[in-house]
């Protein structure tokens, strides 16, 4: 009973020191904030996953380097990724850091609500708002923005403003009104019914606050234009400064390429085992540099995230190249089963309209989390049988076709169910016909021309050529970007041991 006694005292000072604390924020709030909005602005959250070897360098080179790899790292994204966007920072839920701002916003918006219902009322705290909200409107402008400048310079005069709230003349009803105006001038088009809400809130102070909410998407909306704007203009100079920042660090650490070496080396031993070749003096014409390179970024397509390390050059892009493997992997199943389908059920639904995207559509959601440890790849394409069995029979029985009999059923859930198999004929052949056109997608993207469509591939092309896109773009900016080191390594690769 003491030790409950105990920690019921315990439990009520945490409470009187939490709430000691928030009227200590509260009263900071009041004496000190001009807005709990300042330093709001949105960043965009960004998240780099790198799984790079030991690297021996001194404390002091890295944080020299600190700052570089942080600038190369937000400009490759926005190159490498077209659908960058600059997002709000969101602070995880329950967080004390979230409390805490929460807090504060709610004692600044009650404190700024008690000054306007005083008699007469204080504008301490609104005019402090008005000033933020023409820094932001003016923030938004451009030089050909001077008409709308004069205006906001002219409307919201920080010392008339002043002058007119010592004199009980201020009408913050008229100057947000004003606000809403301008801000409906400056918005993107997608922020024209947020502007039209702002125009029916008929109180003050929750019109301002509803005010600042939308200045901050605007803010958002502008950094992605920006972003949008500047990407053009940022390849070559982005180019440039990542291979400028890593040839500092390879200046450095003289060994910053050992796994890229190894890269290149096993694809050419690759390709010489396959075309029965073992030297440099017997490889065949094909077997050029760009053939090599090409192939090389075709493996990491079959990589080993979990043994073999990551090259060097394509460290930075690490997860977006294990993404597109599993979409892959992902691509030649599905193609796999749809291939087994329609060659066993032959042309009773060659040509039944909509009947291949139904099925694919099935498919797809059964294989949705094929790469999730909980995923029994056995058990789904078993439901997957079973399922297709049944959309099967009756499209056939809607068309006038003869259903499937017992055995044709046991014979398409046996197929269907051995595509997860490695060794698989159908899955084998599916596999390279994705990775046939993966390569032939790099070859041509210099042609800006997309190769033909192998055969089977049709019900996947739309997810197939997506897959290429981004393939493509990735694998050209990195050739733009690493050029030089992988012409000097080939180069020694494919001339090692050749007779002078």
């Amino acid at each position: 009973m003491p030790k409950e006694a105990d920690r019921g005292d315990e439990e009520s000072k945490e409470e009187r020191v939490q709430d000691a604390s928030e009227e200590t924020v509260r009263k900071r709030v009041r004496a000190n904030t001009p807005s709990p909005h300042r330093g709001d602005t949105p960043q965009g959250g960004l998240c780099f996953f790198t799984a790079t070897p030991p690297r021996f360098v001194s404390v002091e080179e890295l944080m020299e380097t600190a700052k570089g790899v942080t600038n190369m790292a937000l400009a490759h994204e926005i190159m490498v990724n077209h659908a960058f966007q600059v997002k709000p920072a969101e602070l995880p839920e329950g967080s004390v850091e979230r409390r805490v701002k929460e807090i504060m916003h709610k004692a600044f918006w009650d404190c700024l609500e008690a000054q306007m219902e005083e008699d007469p009322p204080s504008y301490g705290h609104a005019i402090r708002l008005l000033a933020e909200i023409k820094e932001t409107l003016l923030s938004f402008l451009v030089p050909g923005h001077g008409r709308l400048r004069s205006s906001i310079e002219e409307v919201l005069d920080l010392p008339l403003i002043q002058q007119q709230a010592e004199n009980g003349a201020l009408d913050i009803g008229r100057l947000s009104q004003f606000i809403v105006g301008i801000m409906g001038s400056l918005c993107a088009p997608c922020r024209d019914d947020d502007i039209s809400k702002l125009k029916e809130i008929p109180d003050v102070v929750p019109l301002l606050k509803a005010i600042f909410s939308v200045l901050d998407l605007m803010k958002v909306d502008m950094a992605n234009f920006a972003v949008s704007s500047i990407r053009p203009h940022l390849m070559q100079q982005s180019v440039e400064y990542e291979r400028s920042k890593f040839q500092e660090f390879l200046e450095k650490q003289p060994n910053a390429l050992d796994y890229t070496e190894k890269w290149l080396e096993d694809t050419v031993r690759c390709l010489r085992e396959a075309d029965g070749s073992s030297a440099a003096s017997s490889d065949p014409p094909s077997l050029l540099p760009l053939t090599v390179h090409n192939h090389a970024y075709l493996r990491l397509l079959r990589w080993d995230h979990t043994s073999d390390p990551f090259p060097e050059t394509v460290l930075m892009d690490q997860v977006r190249f294990q993404e597109m493997q599993l979409e892959a992997e992902q691509l030649v199943l599905l193609s796999s089963v749809l291939l087994v389908v329609y060659t066993t059920a032959g042309e009773a639904i060659s040509g039944l309209p909509g009947l291949m995207e139904t099925l694919k559509n099935t498919v797809s959601v059964m294989l949705a989390d094929m790469h999730t440890p909980s995923f029994s790849a056995q058990e789904a394409l078993a439901t997957v049988g079973e399922k297709l069995c049944v959309e099967l029979s009756q499209c056939l029985s809607q068309h006038g076709y003869s259903p499937f009999s017992a055995d044709r059923k046991n014979s398409l859930r046996g197929q269907i169910s051995a595509t997860i198999q490695p060794d698989n004929t159908v899955r084998k052949l599916m596999d390279s016909r994705v990775r046939s056109y993966l390569l032939a997608s790099l070859e041509s993207s210099q042609h800006k021309t997309p190769p033909p469509l192998p055969g089977g591939l049709v019900p996947v092309s739309r997810e197939l050529k997506e897959l290429a896109v981004r393939f493509s773009r990735l694998v050209n900016f990195n050739k733009l970007v690493f050029s030089p080191f992988y012409q000097k390594i080939l180069h020694k690769i494919l001339t090692a041991g050749e007779s002078p």
